[in-house]
């Protein structure tokens, strides 16, 4: 082996990682956190938890991305430990299925459709979709599927490069005898966990090793103890994970890391136990792609087989190991915010998925904020006061703490949709934030007039409870298109948000002529100014919601452009959609003259 073939083998060596590593980011794109939510909402049924496990594992080839996310659901307080067992014992199969991949480059035929299934044989027609679906579809879904694509076949062509570039290497001494020292299980199992906890991938580790199988050096004896090894070293992605996470996070990844040692330890007692009576005679055959798959596959199903019946034991365990403190005993109040958890920004898809709950959950707070607020103008309570003010301070939390975290998220890498939910997701949040002050405001307004013994005159009373009915039920038809993302729904708030601007001008022009004939004060004059300033102010955040959402089911353009479009004039569908309102929140006889 010369030094170009050690340069084409590090070439090879980067292309299967990058390709790995574009194949998992892809995938997960795809996925949408569609995988993740089926995770969430996971029944306590364990089997139920390994079969899932196996299958997000084995859609986003990721075990450590698997097991890194059940960390983050177990710190958010989403899952419980002991889902969360089940899960990690299926992440191990799912994992496997990217060895039985890469053991379809070793095929040797000349049949043509066998050759046909040969991966490298098809990657350059993957290659060449996903080039087309990368540089010339807009859509998000189809470029992500053009990475998995192009990651695919990147994944292949270095696997192949690797292998074509090892060969050389069965005729140098030294390298041979290199793997005479693997065959000592506890320096096969150090070595695999070693290079497995330094690339953080078990899947790219075992890959390697079928690459070195080309070269003929790598017998059963040597293979067996690494794949081993390789299960124990990719718990360090998940044990990194767990630091600075709470109590039972760092269980999690501490279940992981049991799991993967026992299973090693029953494993290779038994099986060295059973070859020192039995002597199996393929150990000293060369090890082949195929076969690395077989073992490797067989050592986790086993594990789990073997360990499922324990895992309350399992679970314990973590619990003697990882004591429980008055952390564990804190108020949800305290916790709630624990789910905007930094490990989500690694799936992006997810991390926006949790956002949106959460700003979906500040909505449903900004609408019981406005309602409070609008109910204490008429029925003063100082419990009520208590409450609008602690519902503002909760959802200044959610804007400080949904704000940084959305921030953090833009840094990632997103596709167009993603993008747009997330830019809605910004606005939406700094939309609630002000109907929540403004809510406070409409509270100071009640707080001045009982402490001032203050009250409207029966006709402004009835005129400000009419307005006060049209601001709540725009609140709530905004909140329910934030919700339901609904685009025909949010179309229709811009006119009704129209008619609570003419309705303010209304309300300002019939207190003018009563204040000038005397029958309303000017101290009320100005407390019933900020009221409907207010009340305008809520509806304009109305509005922005809803084109916050045609913005991210369209684009920015569209939802200008909608705005622009709008004929405003006399008969147009605009204009009766307003005087629909308008009828509905009609005040009361005429402006007192």
């Amino acid at each position: 082996m010369d030094f170009f073939d050690l340069l084409t083998m590090l070439g090879g060596l980067a292309m299967f990682l990058f390709g790995m590593y574009l194949l998992s980011e892809g995938l997960e794109k795809l996925s949408g956190g569609r995988l993740e939510k089926i995770l969430e909402n996971l029944t306590n049924n364990r089997l139920k938890a390994v079969l899932l496990g196996a299958a997000v594992t084995a859609v986003i080839q990721s075990s450590s991305a698997a097991t890194v996310m059940v960390v983050g659901f177990v710190n958010s307080g989403i899952m419980k430990l002991s889902q969360a067992v089940g899960i990690i014992m299926g992440a191990n199969i799912g994992t496997t299925l990217t060895s039985w991949l890469l053991s379809l480059t070793g095929i040797e035929s000349g049949n043509f459709f066998l050759r046909l299934a040969k991966p490298t044989s098809f990657s350059p027609v993957l290659a060449v979709l996903g080039v087309i679906f990368i540089v010339f579809l807009k859509n998000g879904k189809r470029r992500d599927l053009g990475f998995v694509l192009i990651g695919f076949a990147i994944l292949m062509t270095g696997m192949d490069t690797m292998s074509q570039a090892m060969k050389p290497l069965s005729e140098v001494p030294w390298f041979t005898r290199l793997f005479t020292i693997f065959t000592n299980p506890f320096l096969g199992l150090l070595a695999g966990a070693l290079v497995t906890a330094v690339i953080q991938s078990s899947s790219a580790s075992v890959g390697i090793l079928q690459a070195l199988c080309a070269t003929g050096s790598v017998t059963y004896a040597a293979a067996v103890p690494i794949i081993l090894g390789q299960n124990i070293g990719t718990c360090a992605t998940a044990l990194i994970s767990g630091v600075g996470a709470g109590k039972n996070a760092k269980r999690a990844s501490l279940v992981h890391l049991l799991f993967n040692v026992i299973g090693t330890a029953v494993f290779m007692a038994g099986f060295y136990a059973l070859h020192g009576v039995v002597r199996f005679d393929f150990m000293q055959d060369a090890a082949d792609r195929a076969g690395i798959a077989l073992v490797h596959t067989g050592f986790n199903v086993l594990a789990t087989l073997v360990l499922l019946p324990f895992a309350d034991l399992l679970e314990k365990l973590s619990f003697q190991l990882i004591k429980p403190d008055e952390e564990e005993g804190q108020t949800e109040d305290k916790k709630q915010f624990l789910r905007m958890d930094e490990r989500f920004l690694n799936t992006p898809s997810f991390a926006l998925e949790q956002a949106y709950s959460y700003v979906q959950k500040m909505a449903e707070l900004a609408k019981e904020s406005l309602h409070t607020a609008t109910g204490n103008l008429f029925a003063y309570s100082k419990k009520n006061v208590r409450n609008v003010e602690k519902l503002e301070n909760i959802i200044d939390r959610y804007d400080d703490e949904i704000g940084g975290y959305l921030i953090k998220l833009s840094g990632r890498n997103l596709n167009e949709q993603d993008s747009r939910k997330l830019t809605m997701l910004l606005h939406s949040v700094g939309d609630l934030e002000r109907i929540a002050d403004h809510a406070v405001n409409l509270t100071d307004c009640a707080k001045e007039m009982h402490k001032k013994e203050q009250c409207f005159s029966q006709k402004a009373a009835e005129e400000l409870k009419i307005f006060s009915q049209a601001v709540e039920e725009i609140v709530d038809a905004s909140v329910n298109v934030f919700i339901m993302g609904d685009m025909e729904a949010a179309k229709r708030i811009e006119p009704f948000e129209e008619a609570i601007d003419i309705l303010q001008k209304e309300m300002k022009k019939r207190h003018m002529k009563r204040l000038k004939k005397g029958k309303c004060t000017a101290d009320l004059g100005f407390i019933l100014s900020d009221i409907t300033n207010n009340y305008e102010r809520i509806a304009d955040h109305c509005s922005n919601l809803a084109i916050n959402i045609m913005q991210m089911y369209e684009s920015d353009t569209y939802a200008h452009e909608y705005i622009d479009s709008l004929e405003k004039n006399k008969g147009s569908e605009f204009e009766r959609t307003v005087q629909e309102h308008l009828r509905r929140y009609e005040l009361p006889g005429k402006a007192e003259r």
